[in-house]
């Protein structure tokens, strides 16, 4: 392991935490990502240097000049993972080594310095082991949301010599307001969420910019979530705004578009996939048009659809909304298949179910 692999985190506890009863009274009901733990983690990177400075202090705002190049040049790049209070009274983290591997698959494609995994891994634990009073009890967990932008001033279209990683904690509840009811998605016909050769597999925030105005749309017409097609035919279902998607079929197969390069490698994809294959569903990784979704809903063929990712977990999918019209699939709640999944999925974070598949990190 070289110097870089093994940095020295330097612990600077928080001076004045968060209260006890002010903590468990925000941990009652903390929603989704507005409720902050006392501390974050930040290591620099420098030209010439490479990672120094790895500390864990107290959460704090950043300060940048108004010259910084992310503001101008948008290289920044996010990843996204939960702690979870286990059965056993432990906590783990959920294959944190494959969010690790995104983020340097993120950042080279930015063309930013790649972040070693162990680092990467150091920085997540570090961070829940000082905060792990901010892991909600029930179903709740700690969403951690490791990022790292261009932080030299400069105006000029050119890689950064300067990066700052950081780790932030939120403690979360459900992702959707109104728990386990299905979704409905509206059906974006006019903008698309990437294209060949583009940003569509890297977890970058001007992806989730780009979608915003579609999102928008979809809200205005009273739906949860936007689904985009492909950007060439406009005829291929991609992904959500910020998830995979699943179709479930009546044989109970699973169909789920491909990894091509224009959508992001979920995952809560990659394990909903070895899970079903492994009780010996069939899952095909291959394109499904919008008029053969219409077409299978409508005859009966499809099941279930549902959402998926690190957030979400798993959202059925009960109506999907467009310009052309609606439609449903089944009677338009979750079904039997999306569900057993799920609690597989979560049995296995949460300790309650064998992890035969050593996803799990026990950190506590």
């Amino acid at each position: 392991m070289n110097a870089e692999q093994d940095l020295p985190f330097h612990h600077h506890p928080h001076p004045e935490p968060v209260a006890v009863d002010v903590r468990t009274a925000m941990l009652e009901n903390p929603g989704f990502g507005r409720v902050f733990t006392d501390h974050m983690v930040t290591v620099r990177w420098t030209e010439g240097r490479g990672w120094h400075d790895a500390e864990v202090r107290p959460r704090e705002a950043l300060t940048l000049d108004p010259a910084n190049a992310v503001l101008h040049y948008a290289q920044e790049i996010f990843e996204g993972l939960k702690a979870y209070r286990t059965q056993d009274g432990g906590v783990s983290l959920f294959r944190p080594e494959q969010n690790a591997l995104r983020f340097q698959a993120s950042a080279e494609r930015l063309a930013m310095p790649i972040l070693p995994v162990p680092v990467f891994l150091k920085a997540v634990e570090e961070l829940v082991k000082i905060d792990v009073e901010w892991i909600p009890g029930g179903e709740g967990s700690l969403y951690l949301r490791p990022f790292m932008f261009a932080n030299e001033a400069f105006l000029g279209v050119r890689p950064s010599s300067e990066y700052l990683f950081v780790v932030i904690a939120s403690a979360v509840g459900a992702y959707f307001k109104g728990g386990k009811k299905a979704i409905s998605v509206w059906l974006s016909d006019h903008y698309t969420r990437s294209a060949a050769g583009g940003t569509g597999a890297v977890k970058c925030g001007g992806n989730y910019a780009a979608s915003l105005i579609a999102q928008a749309e979809a809200s205005r017409n009273g739906c949860d979530q936007v689904v985009f097609l492909d950007s060439k035919d406009h005829r291929w279902v991609e992904e959500l705004g910020g998830m995979n998607i699943f179709f479930v079929f009546e044989d109970g197969s699973l169909q789920t578009p491909p990894l091509s390069g224009t959508i992001l490698p979920g995952i809560t994809r990659a394990s909903l996939i070895a899970l079903a294959r492994r009780e010996g569903r069939e899952v095909r990784e291959e394109r499904y048009s919008i008029d053969q979704w219409r077409a299978d809903a409508a005859s009966g063929k499809l099941r279930e659809a549902f959402a998926c990712g690190t957030a979400a977990v798993i959202s059925p999918i009960g109506e999907i909304k467009g310009t052309d019209g609606s439609f449903t699939i089944g009677d338009g709640s979750s079904g039997p298949v999306s569900e057993a999944l799920k609690a597989q999925l979560v049995g296995i974070q949460r300790g309650q179910i064998a992890d035969t598949e050593g996803w799990v990190r026990k950190i506590a």
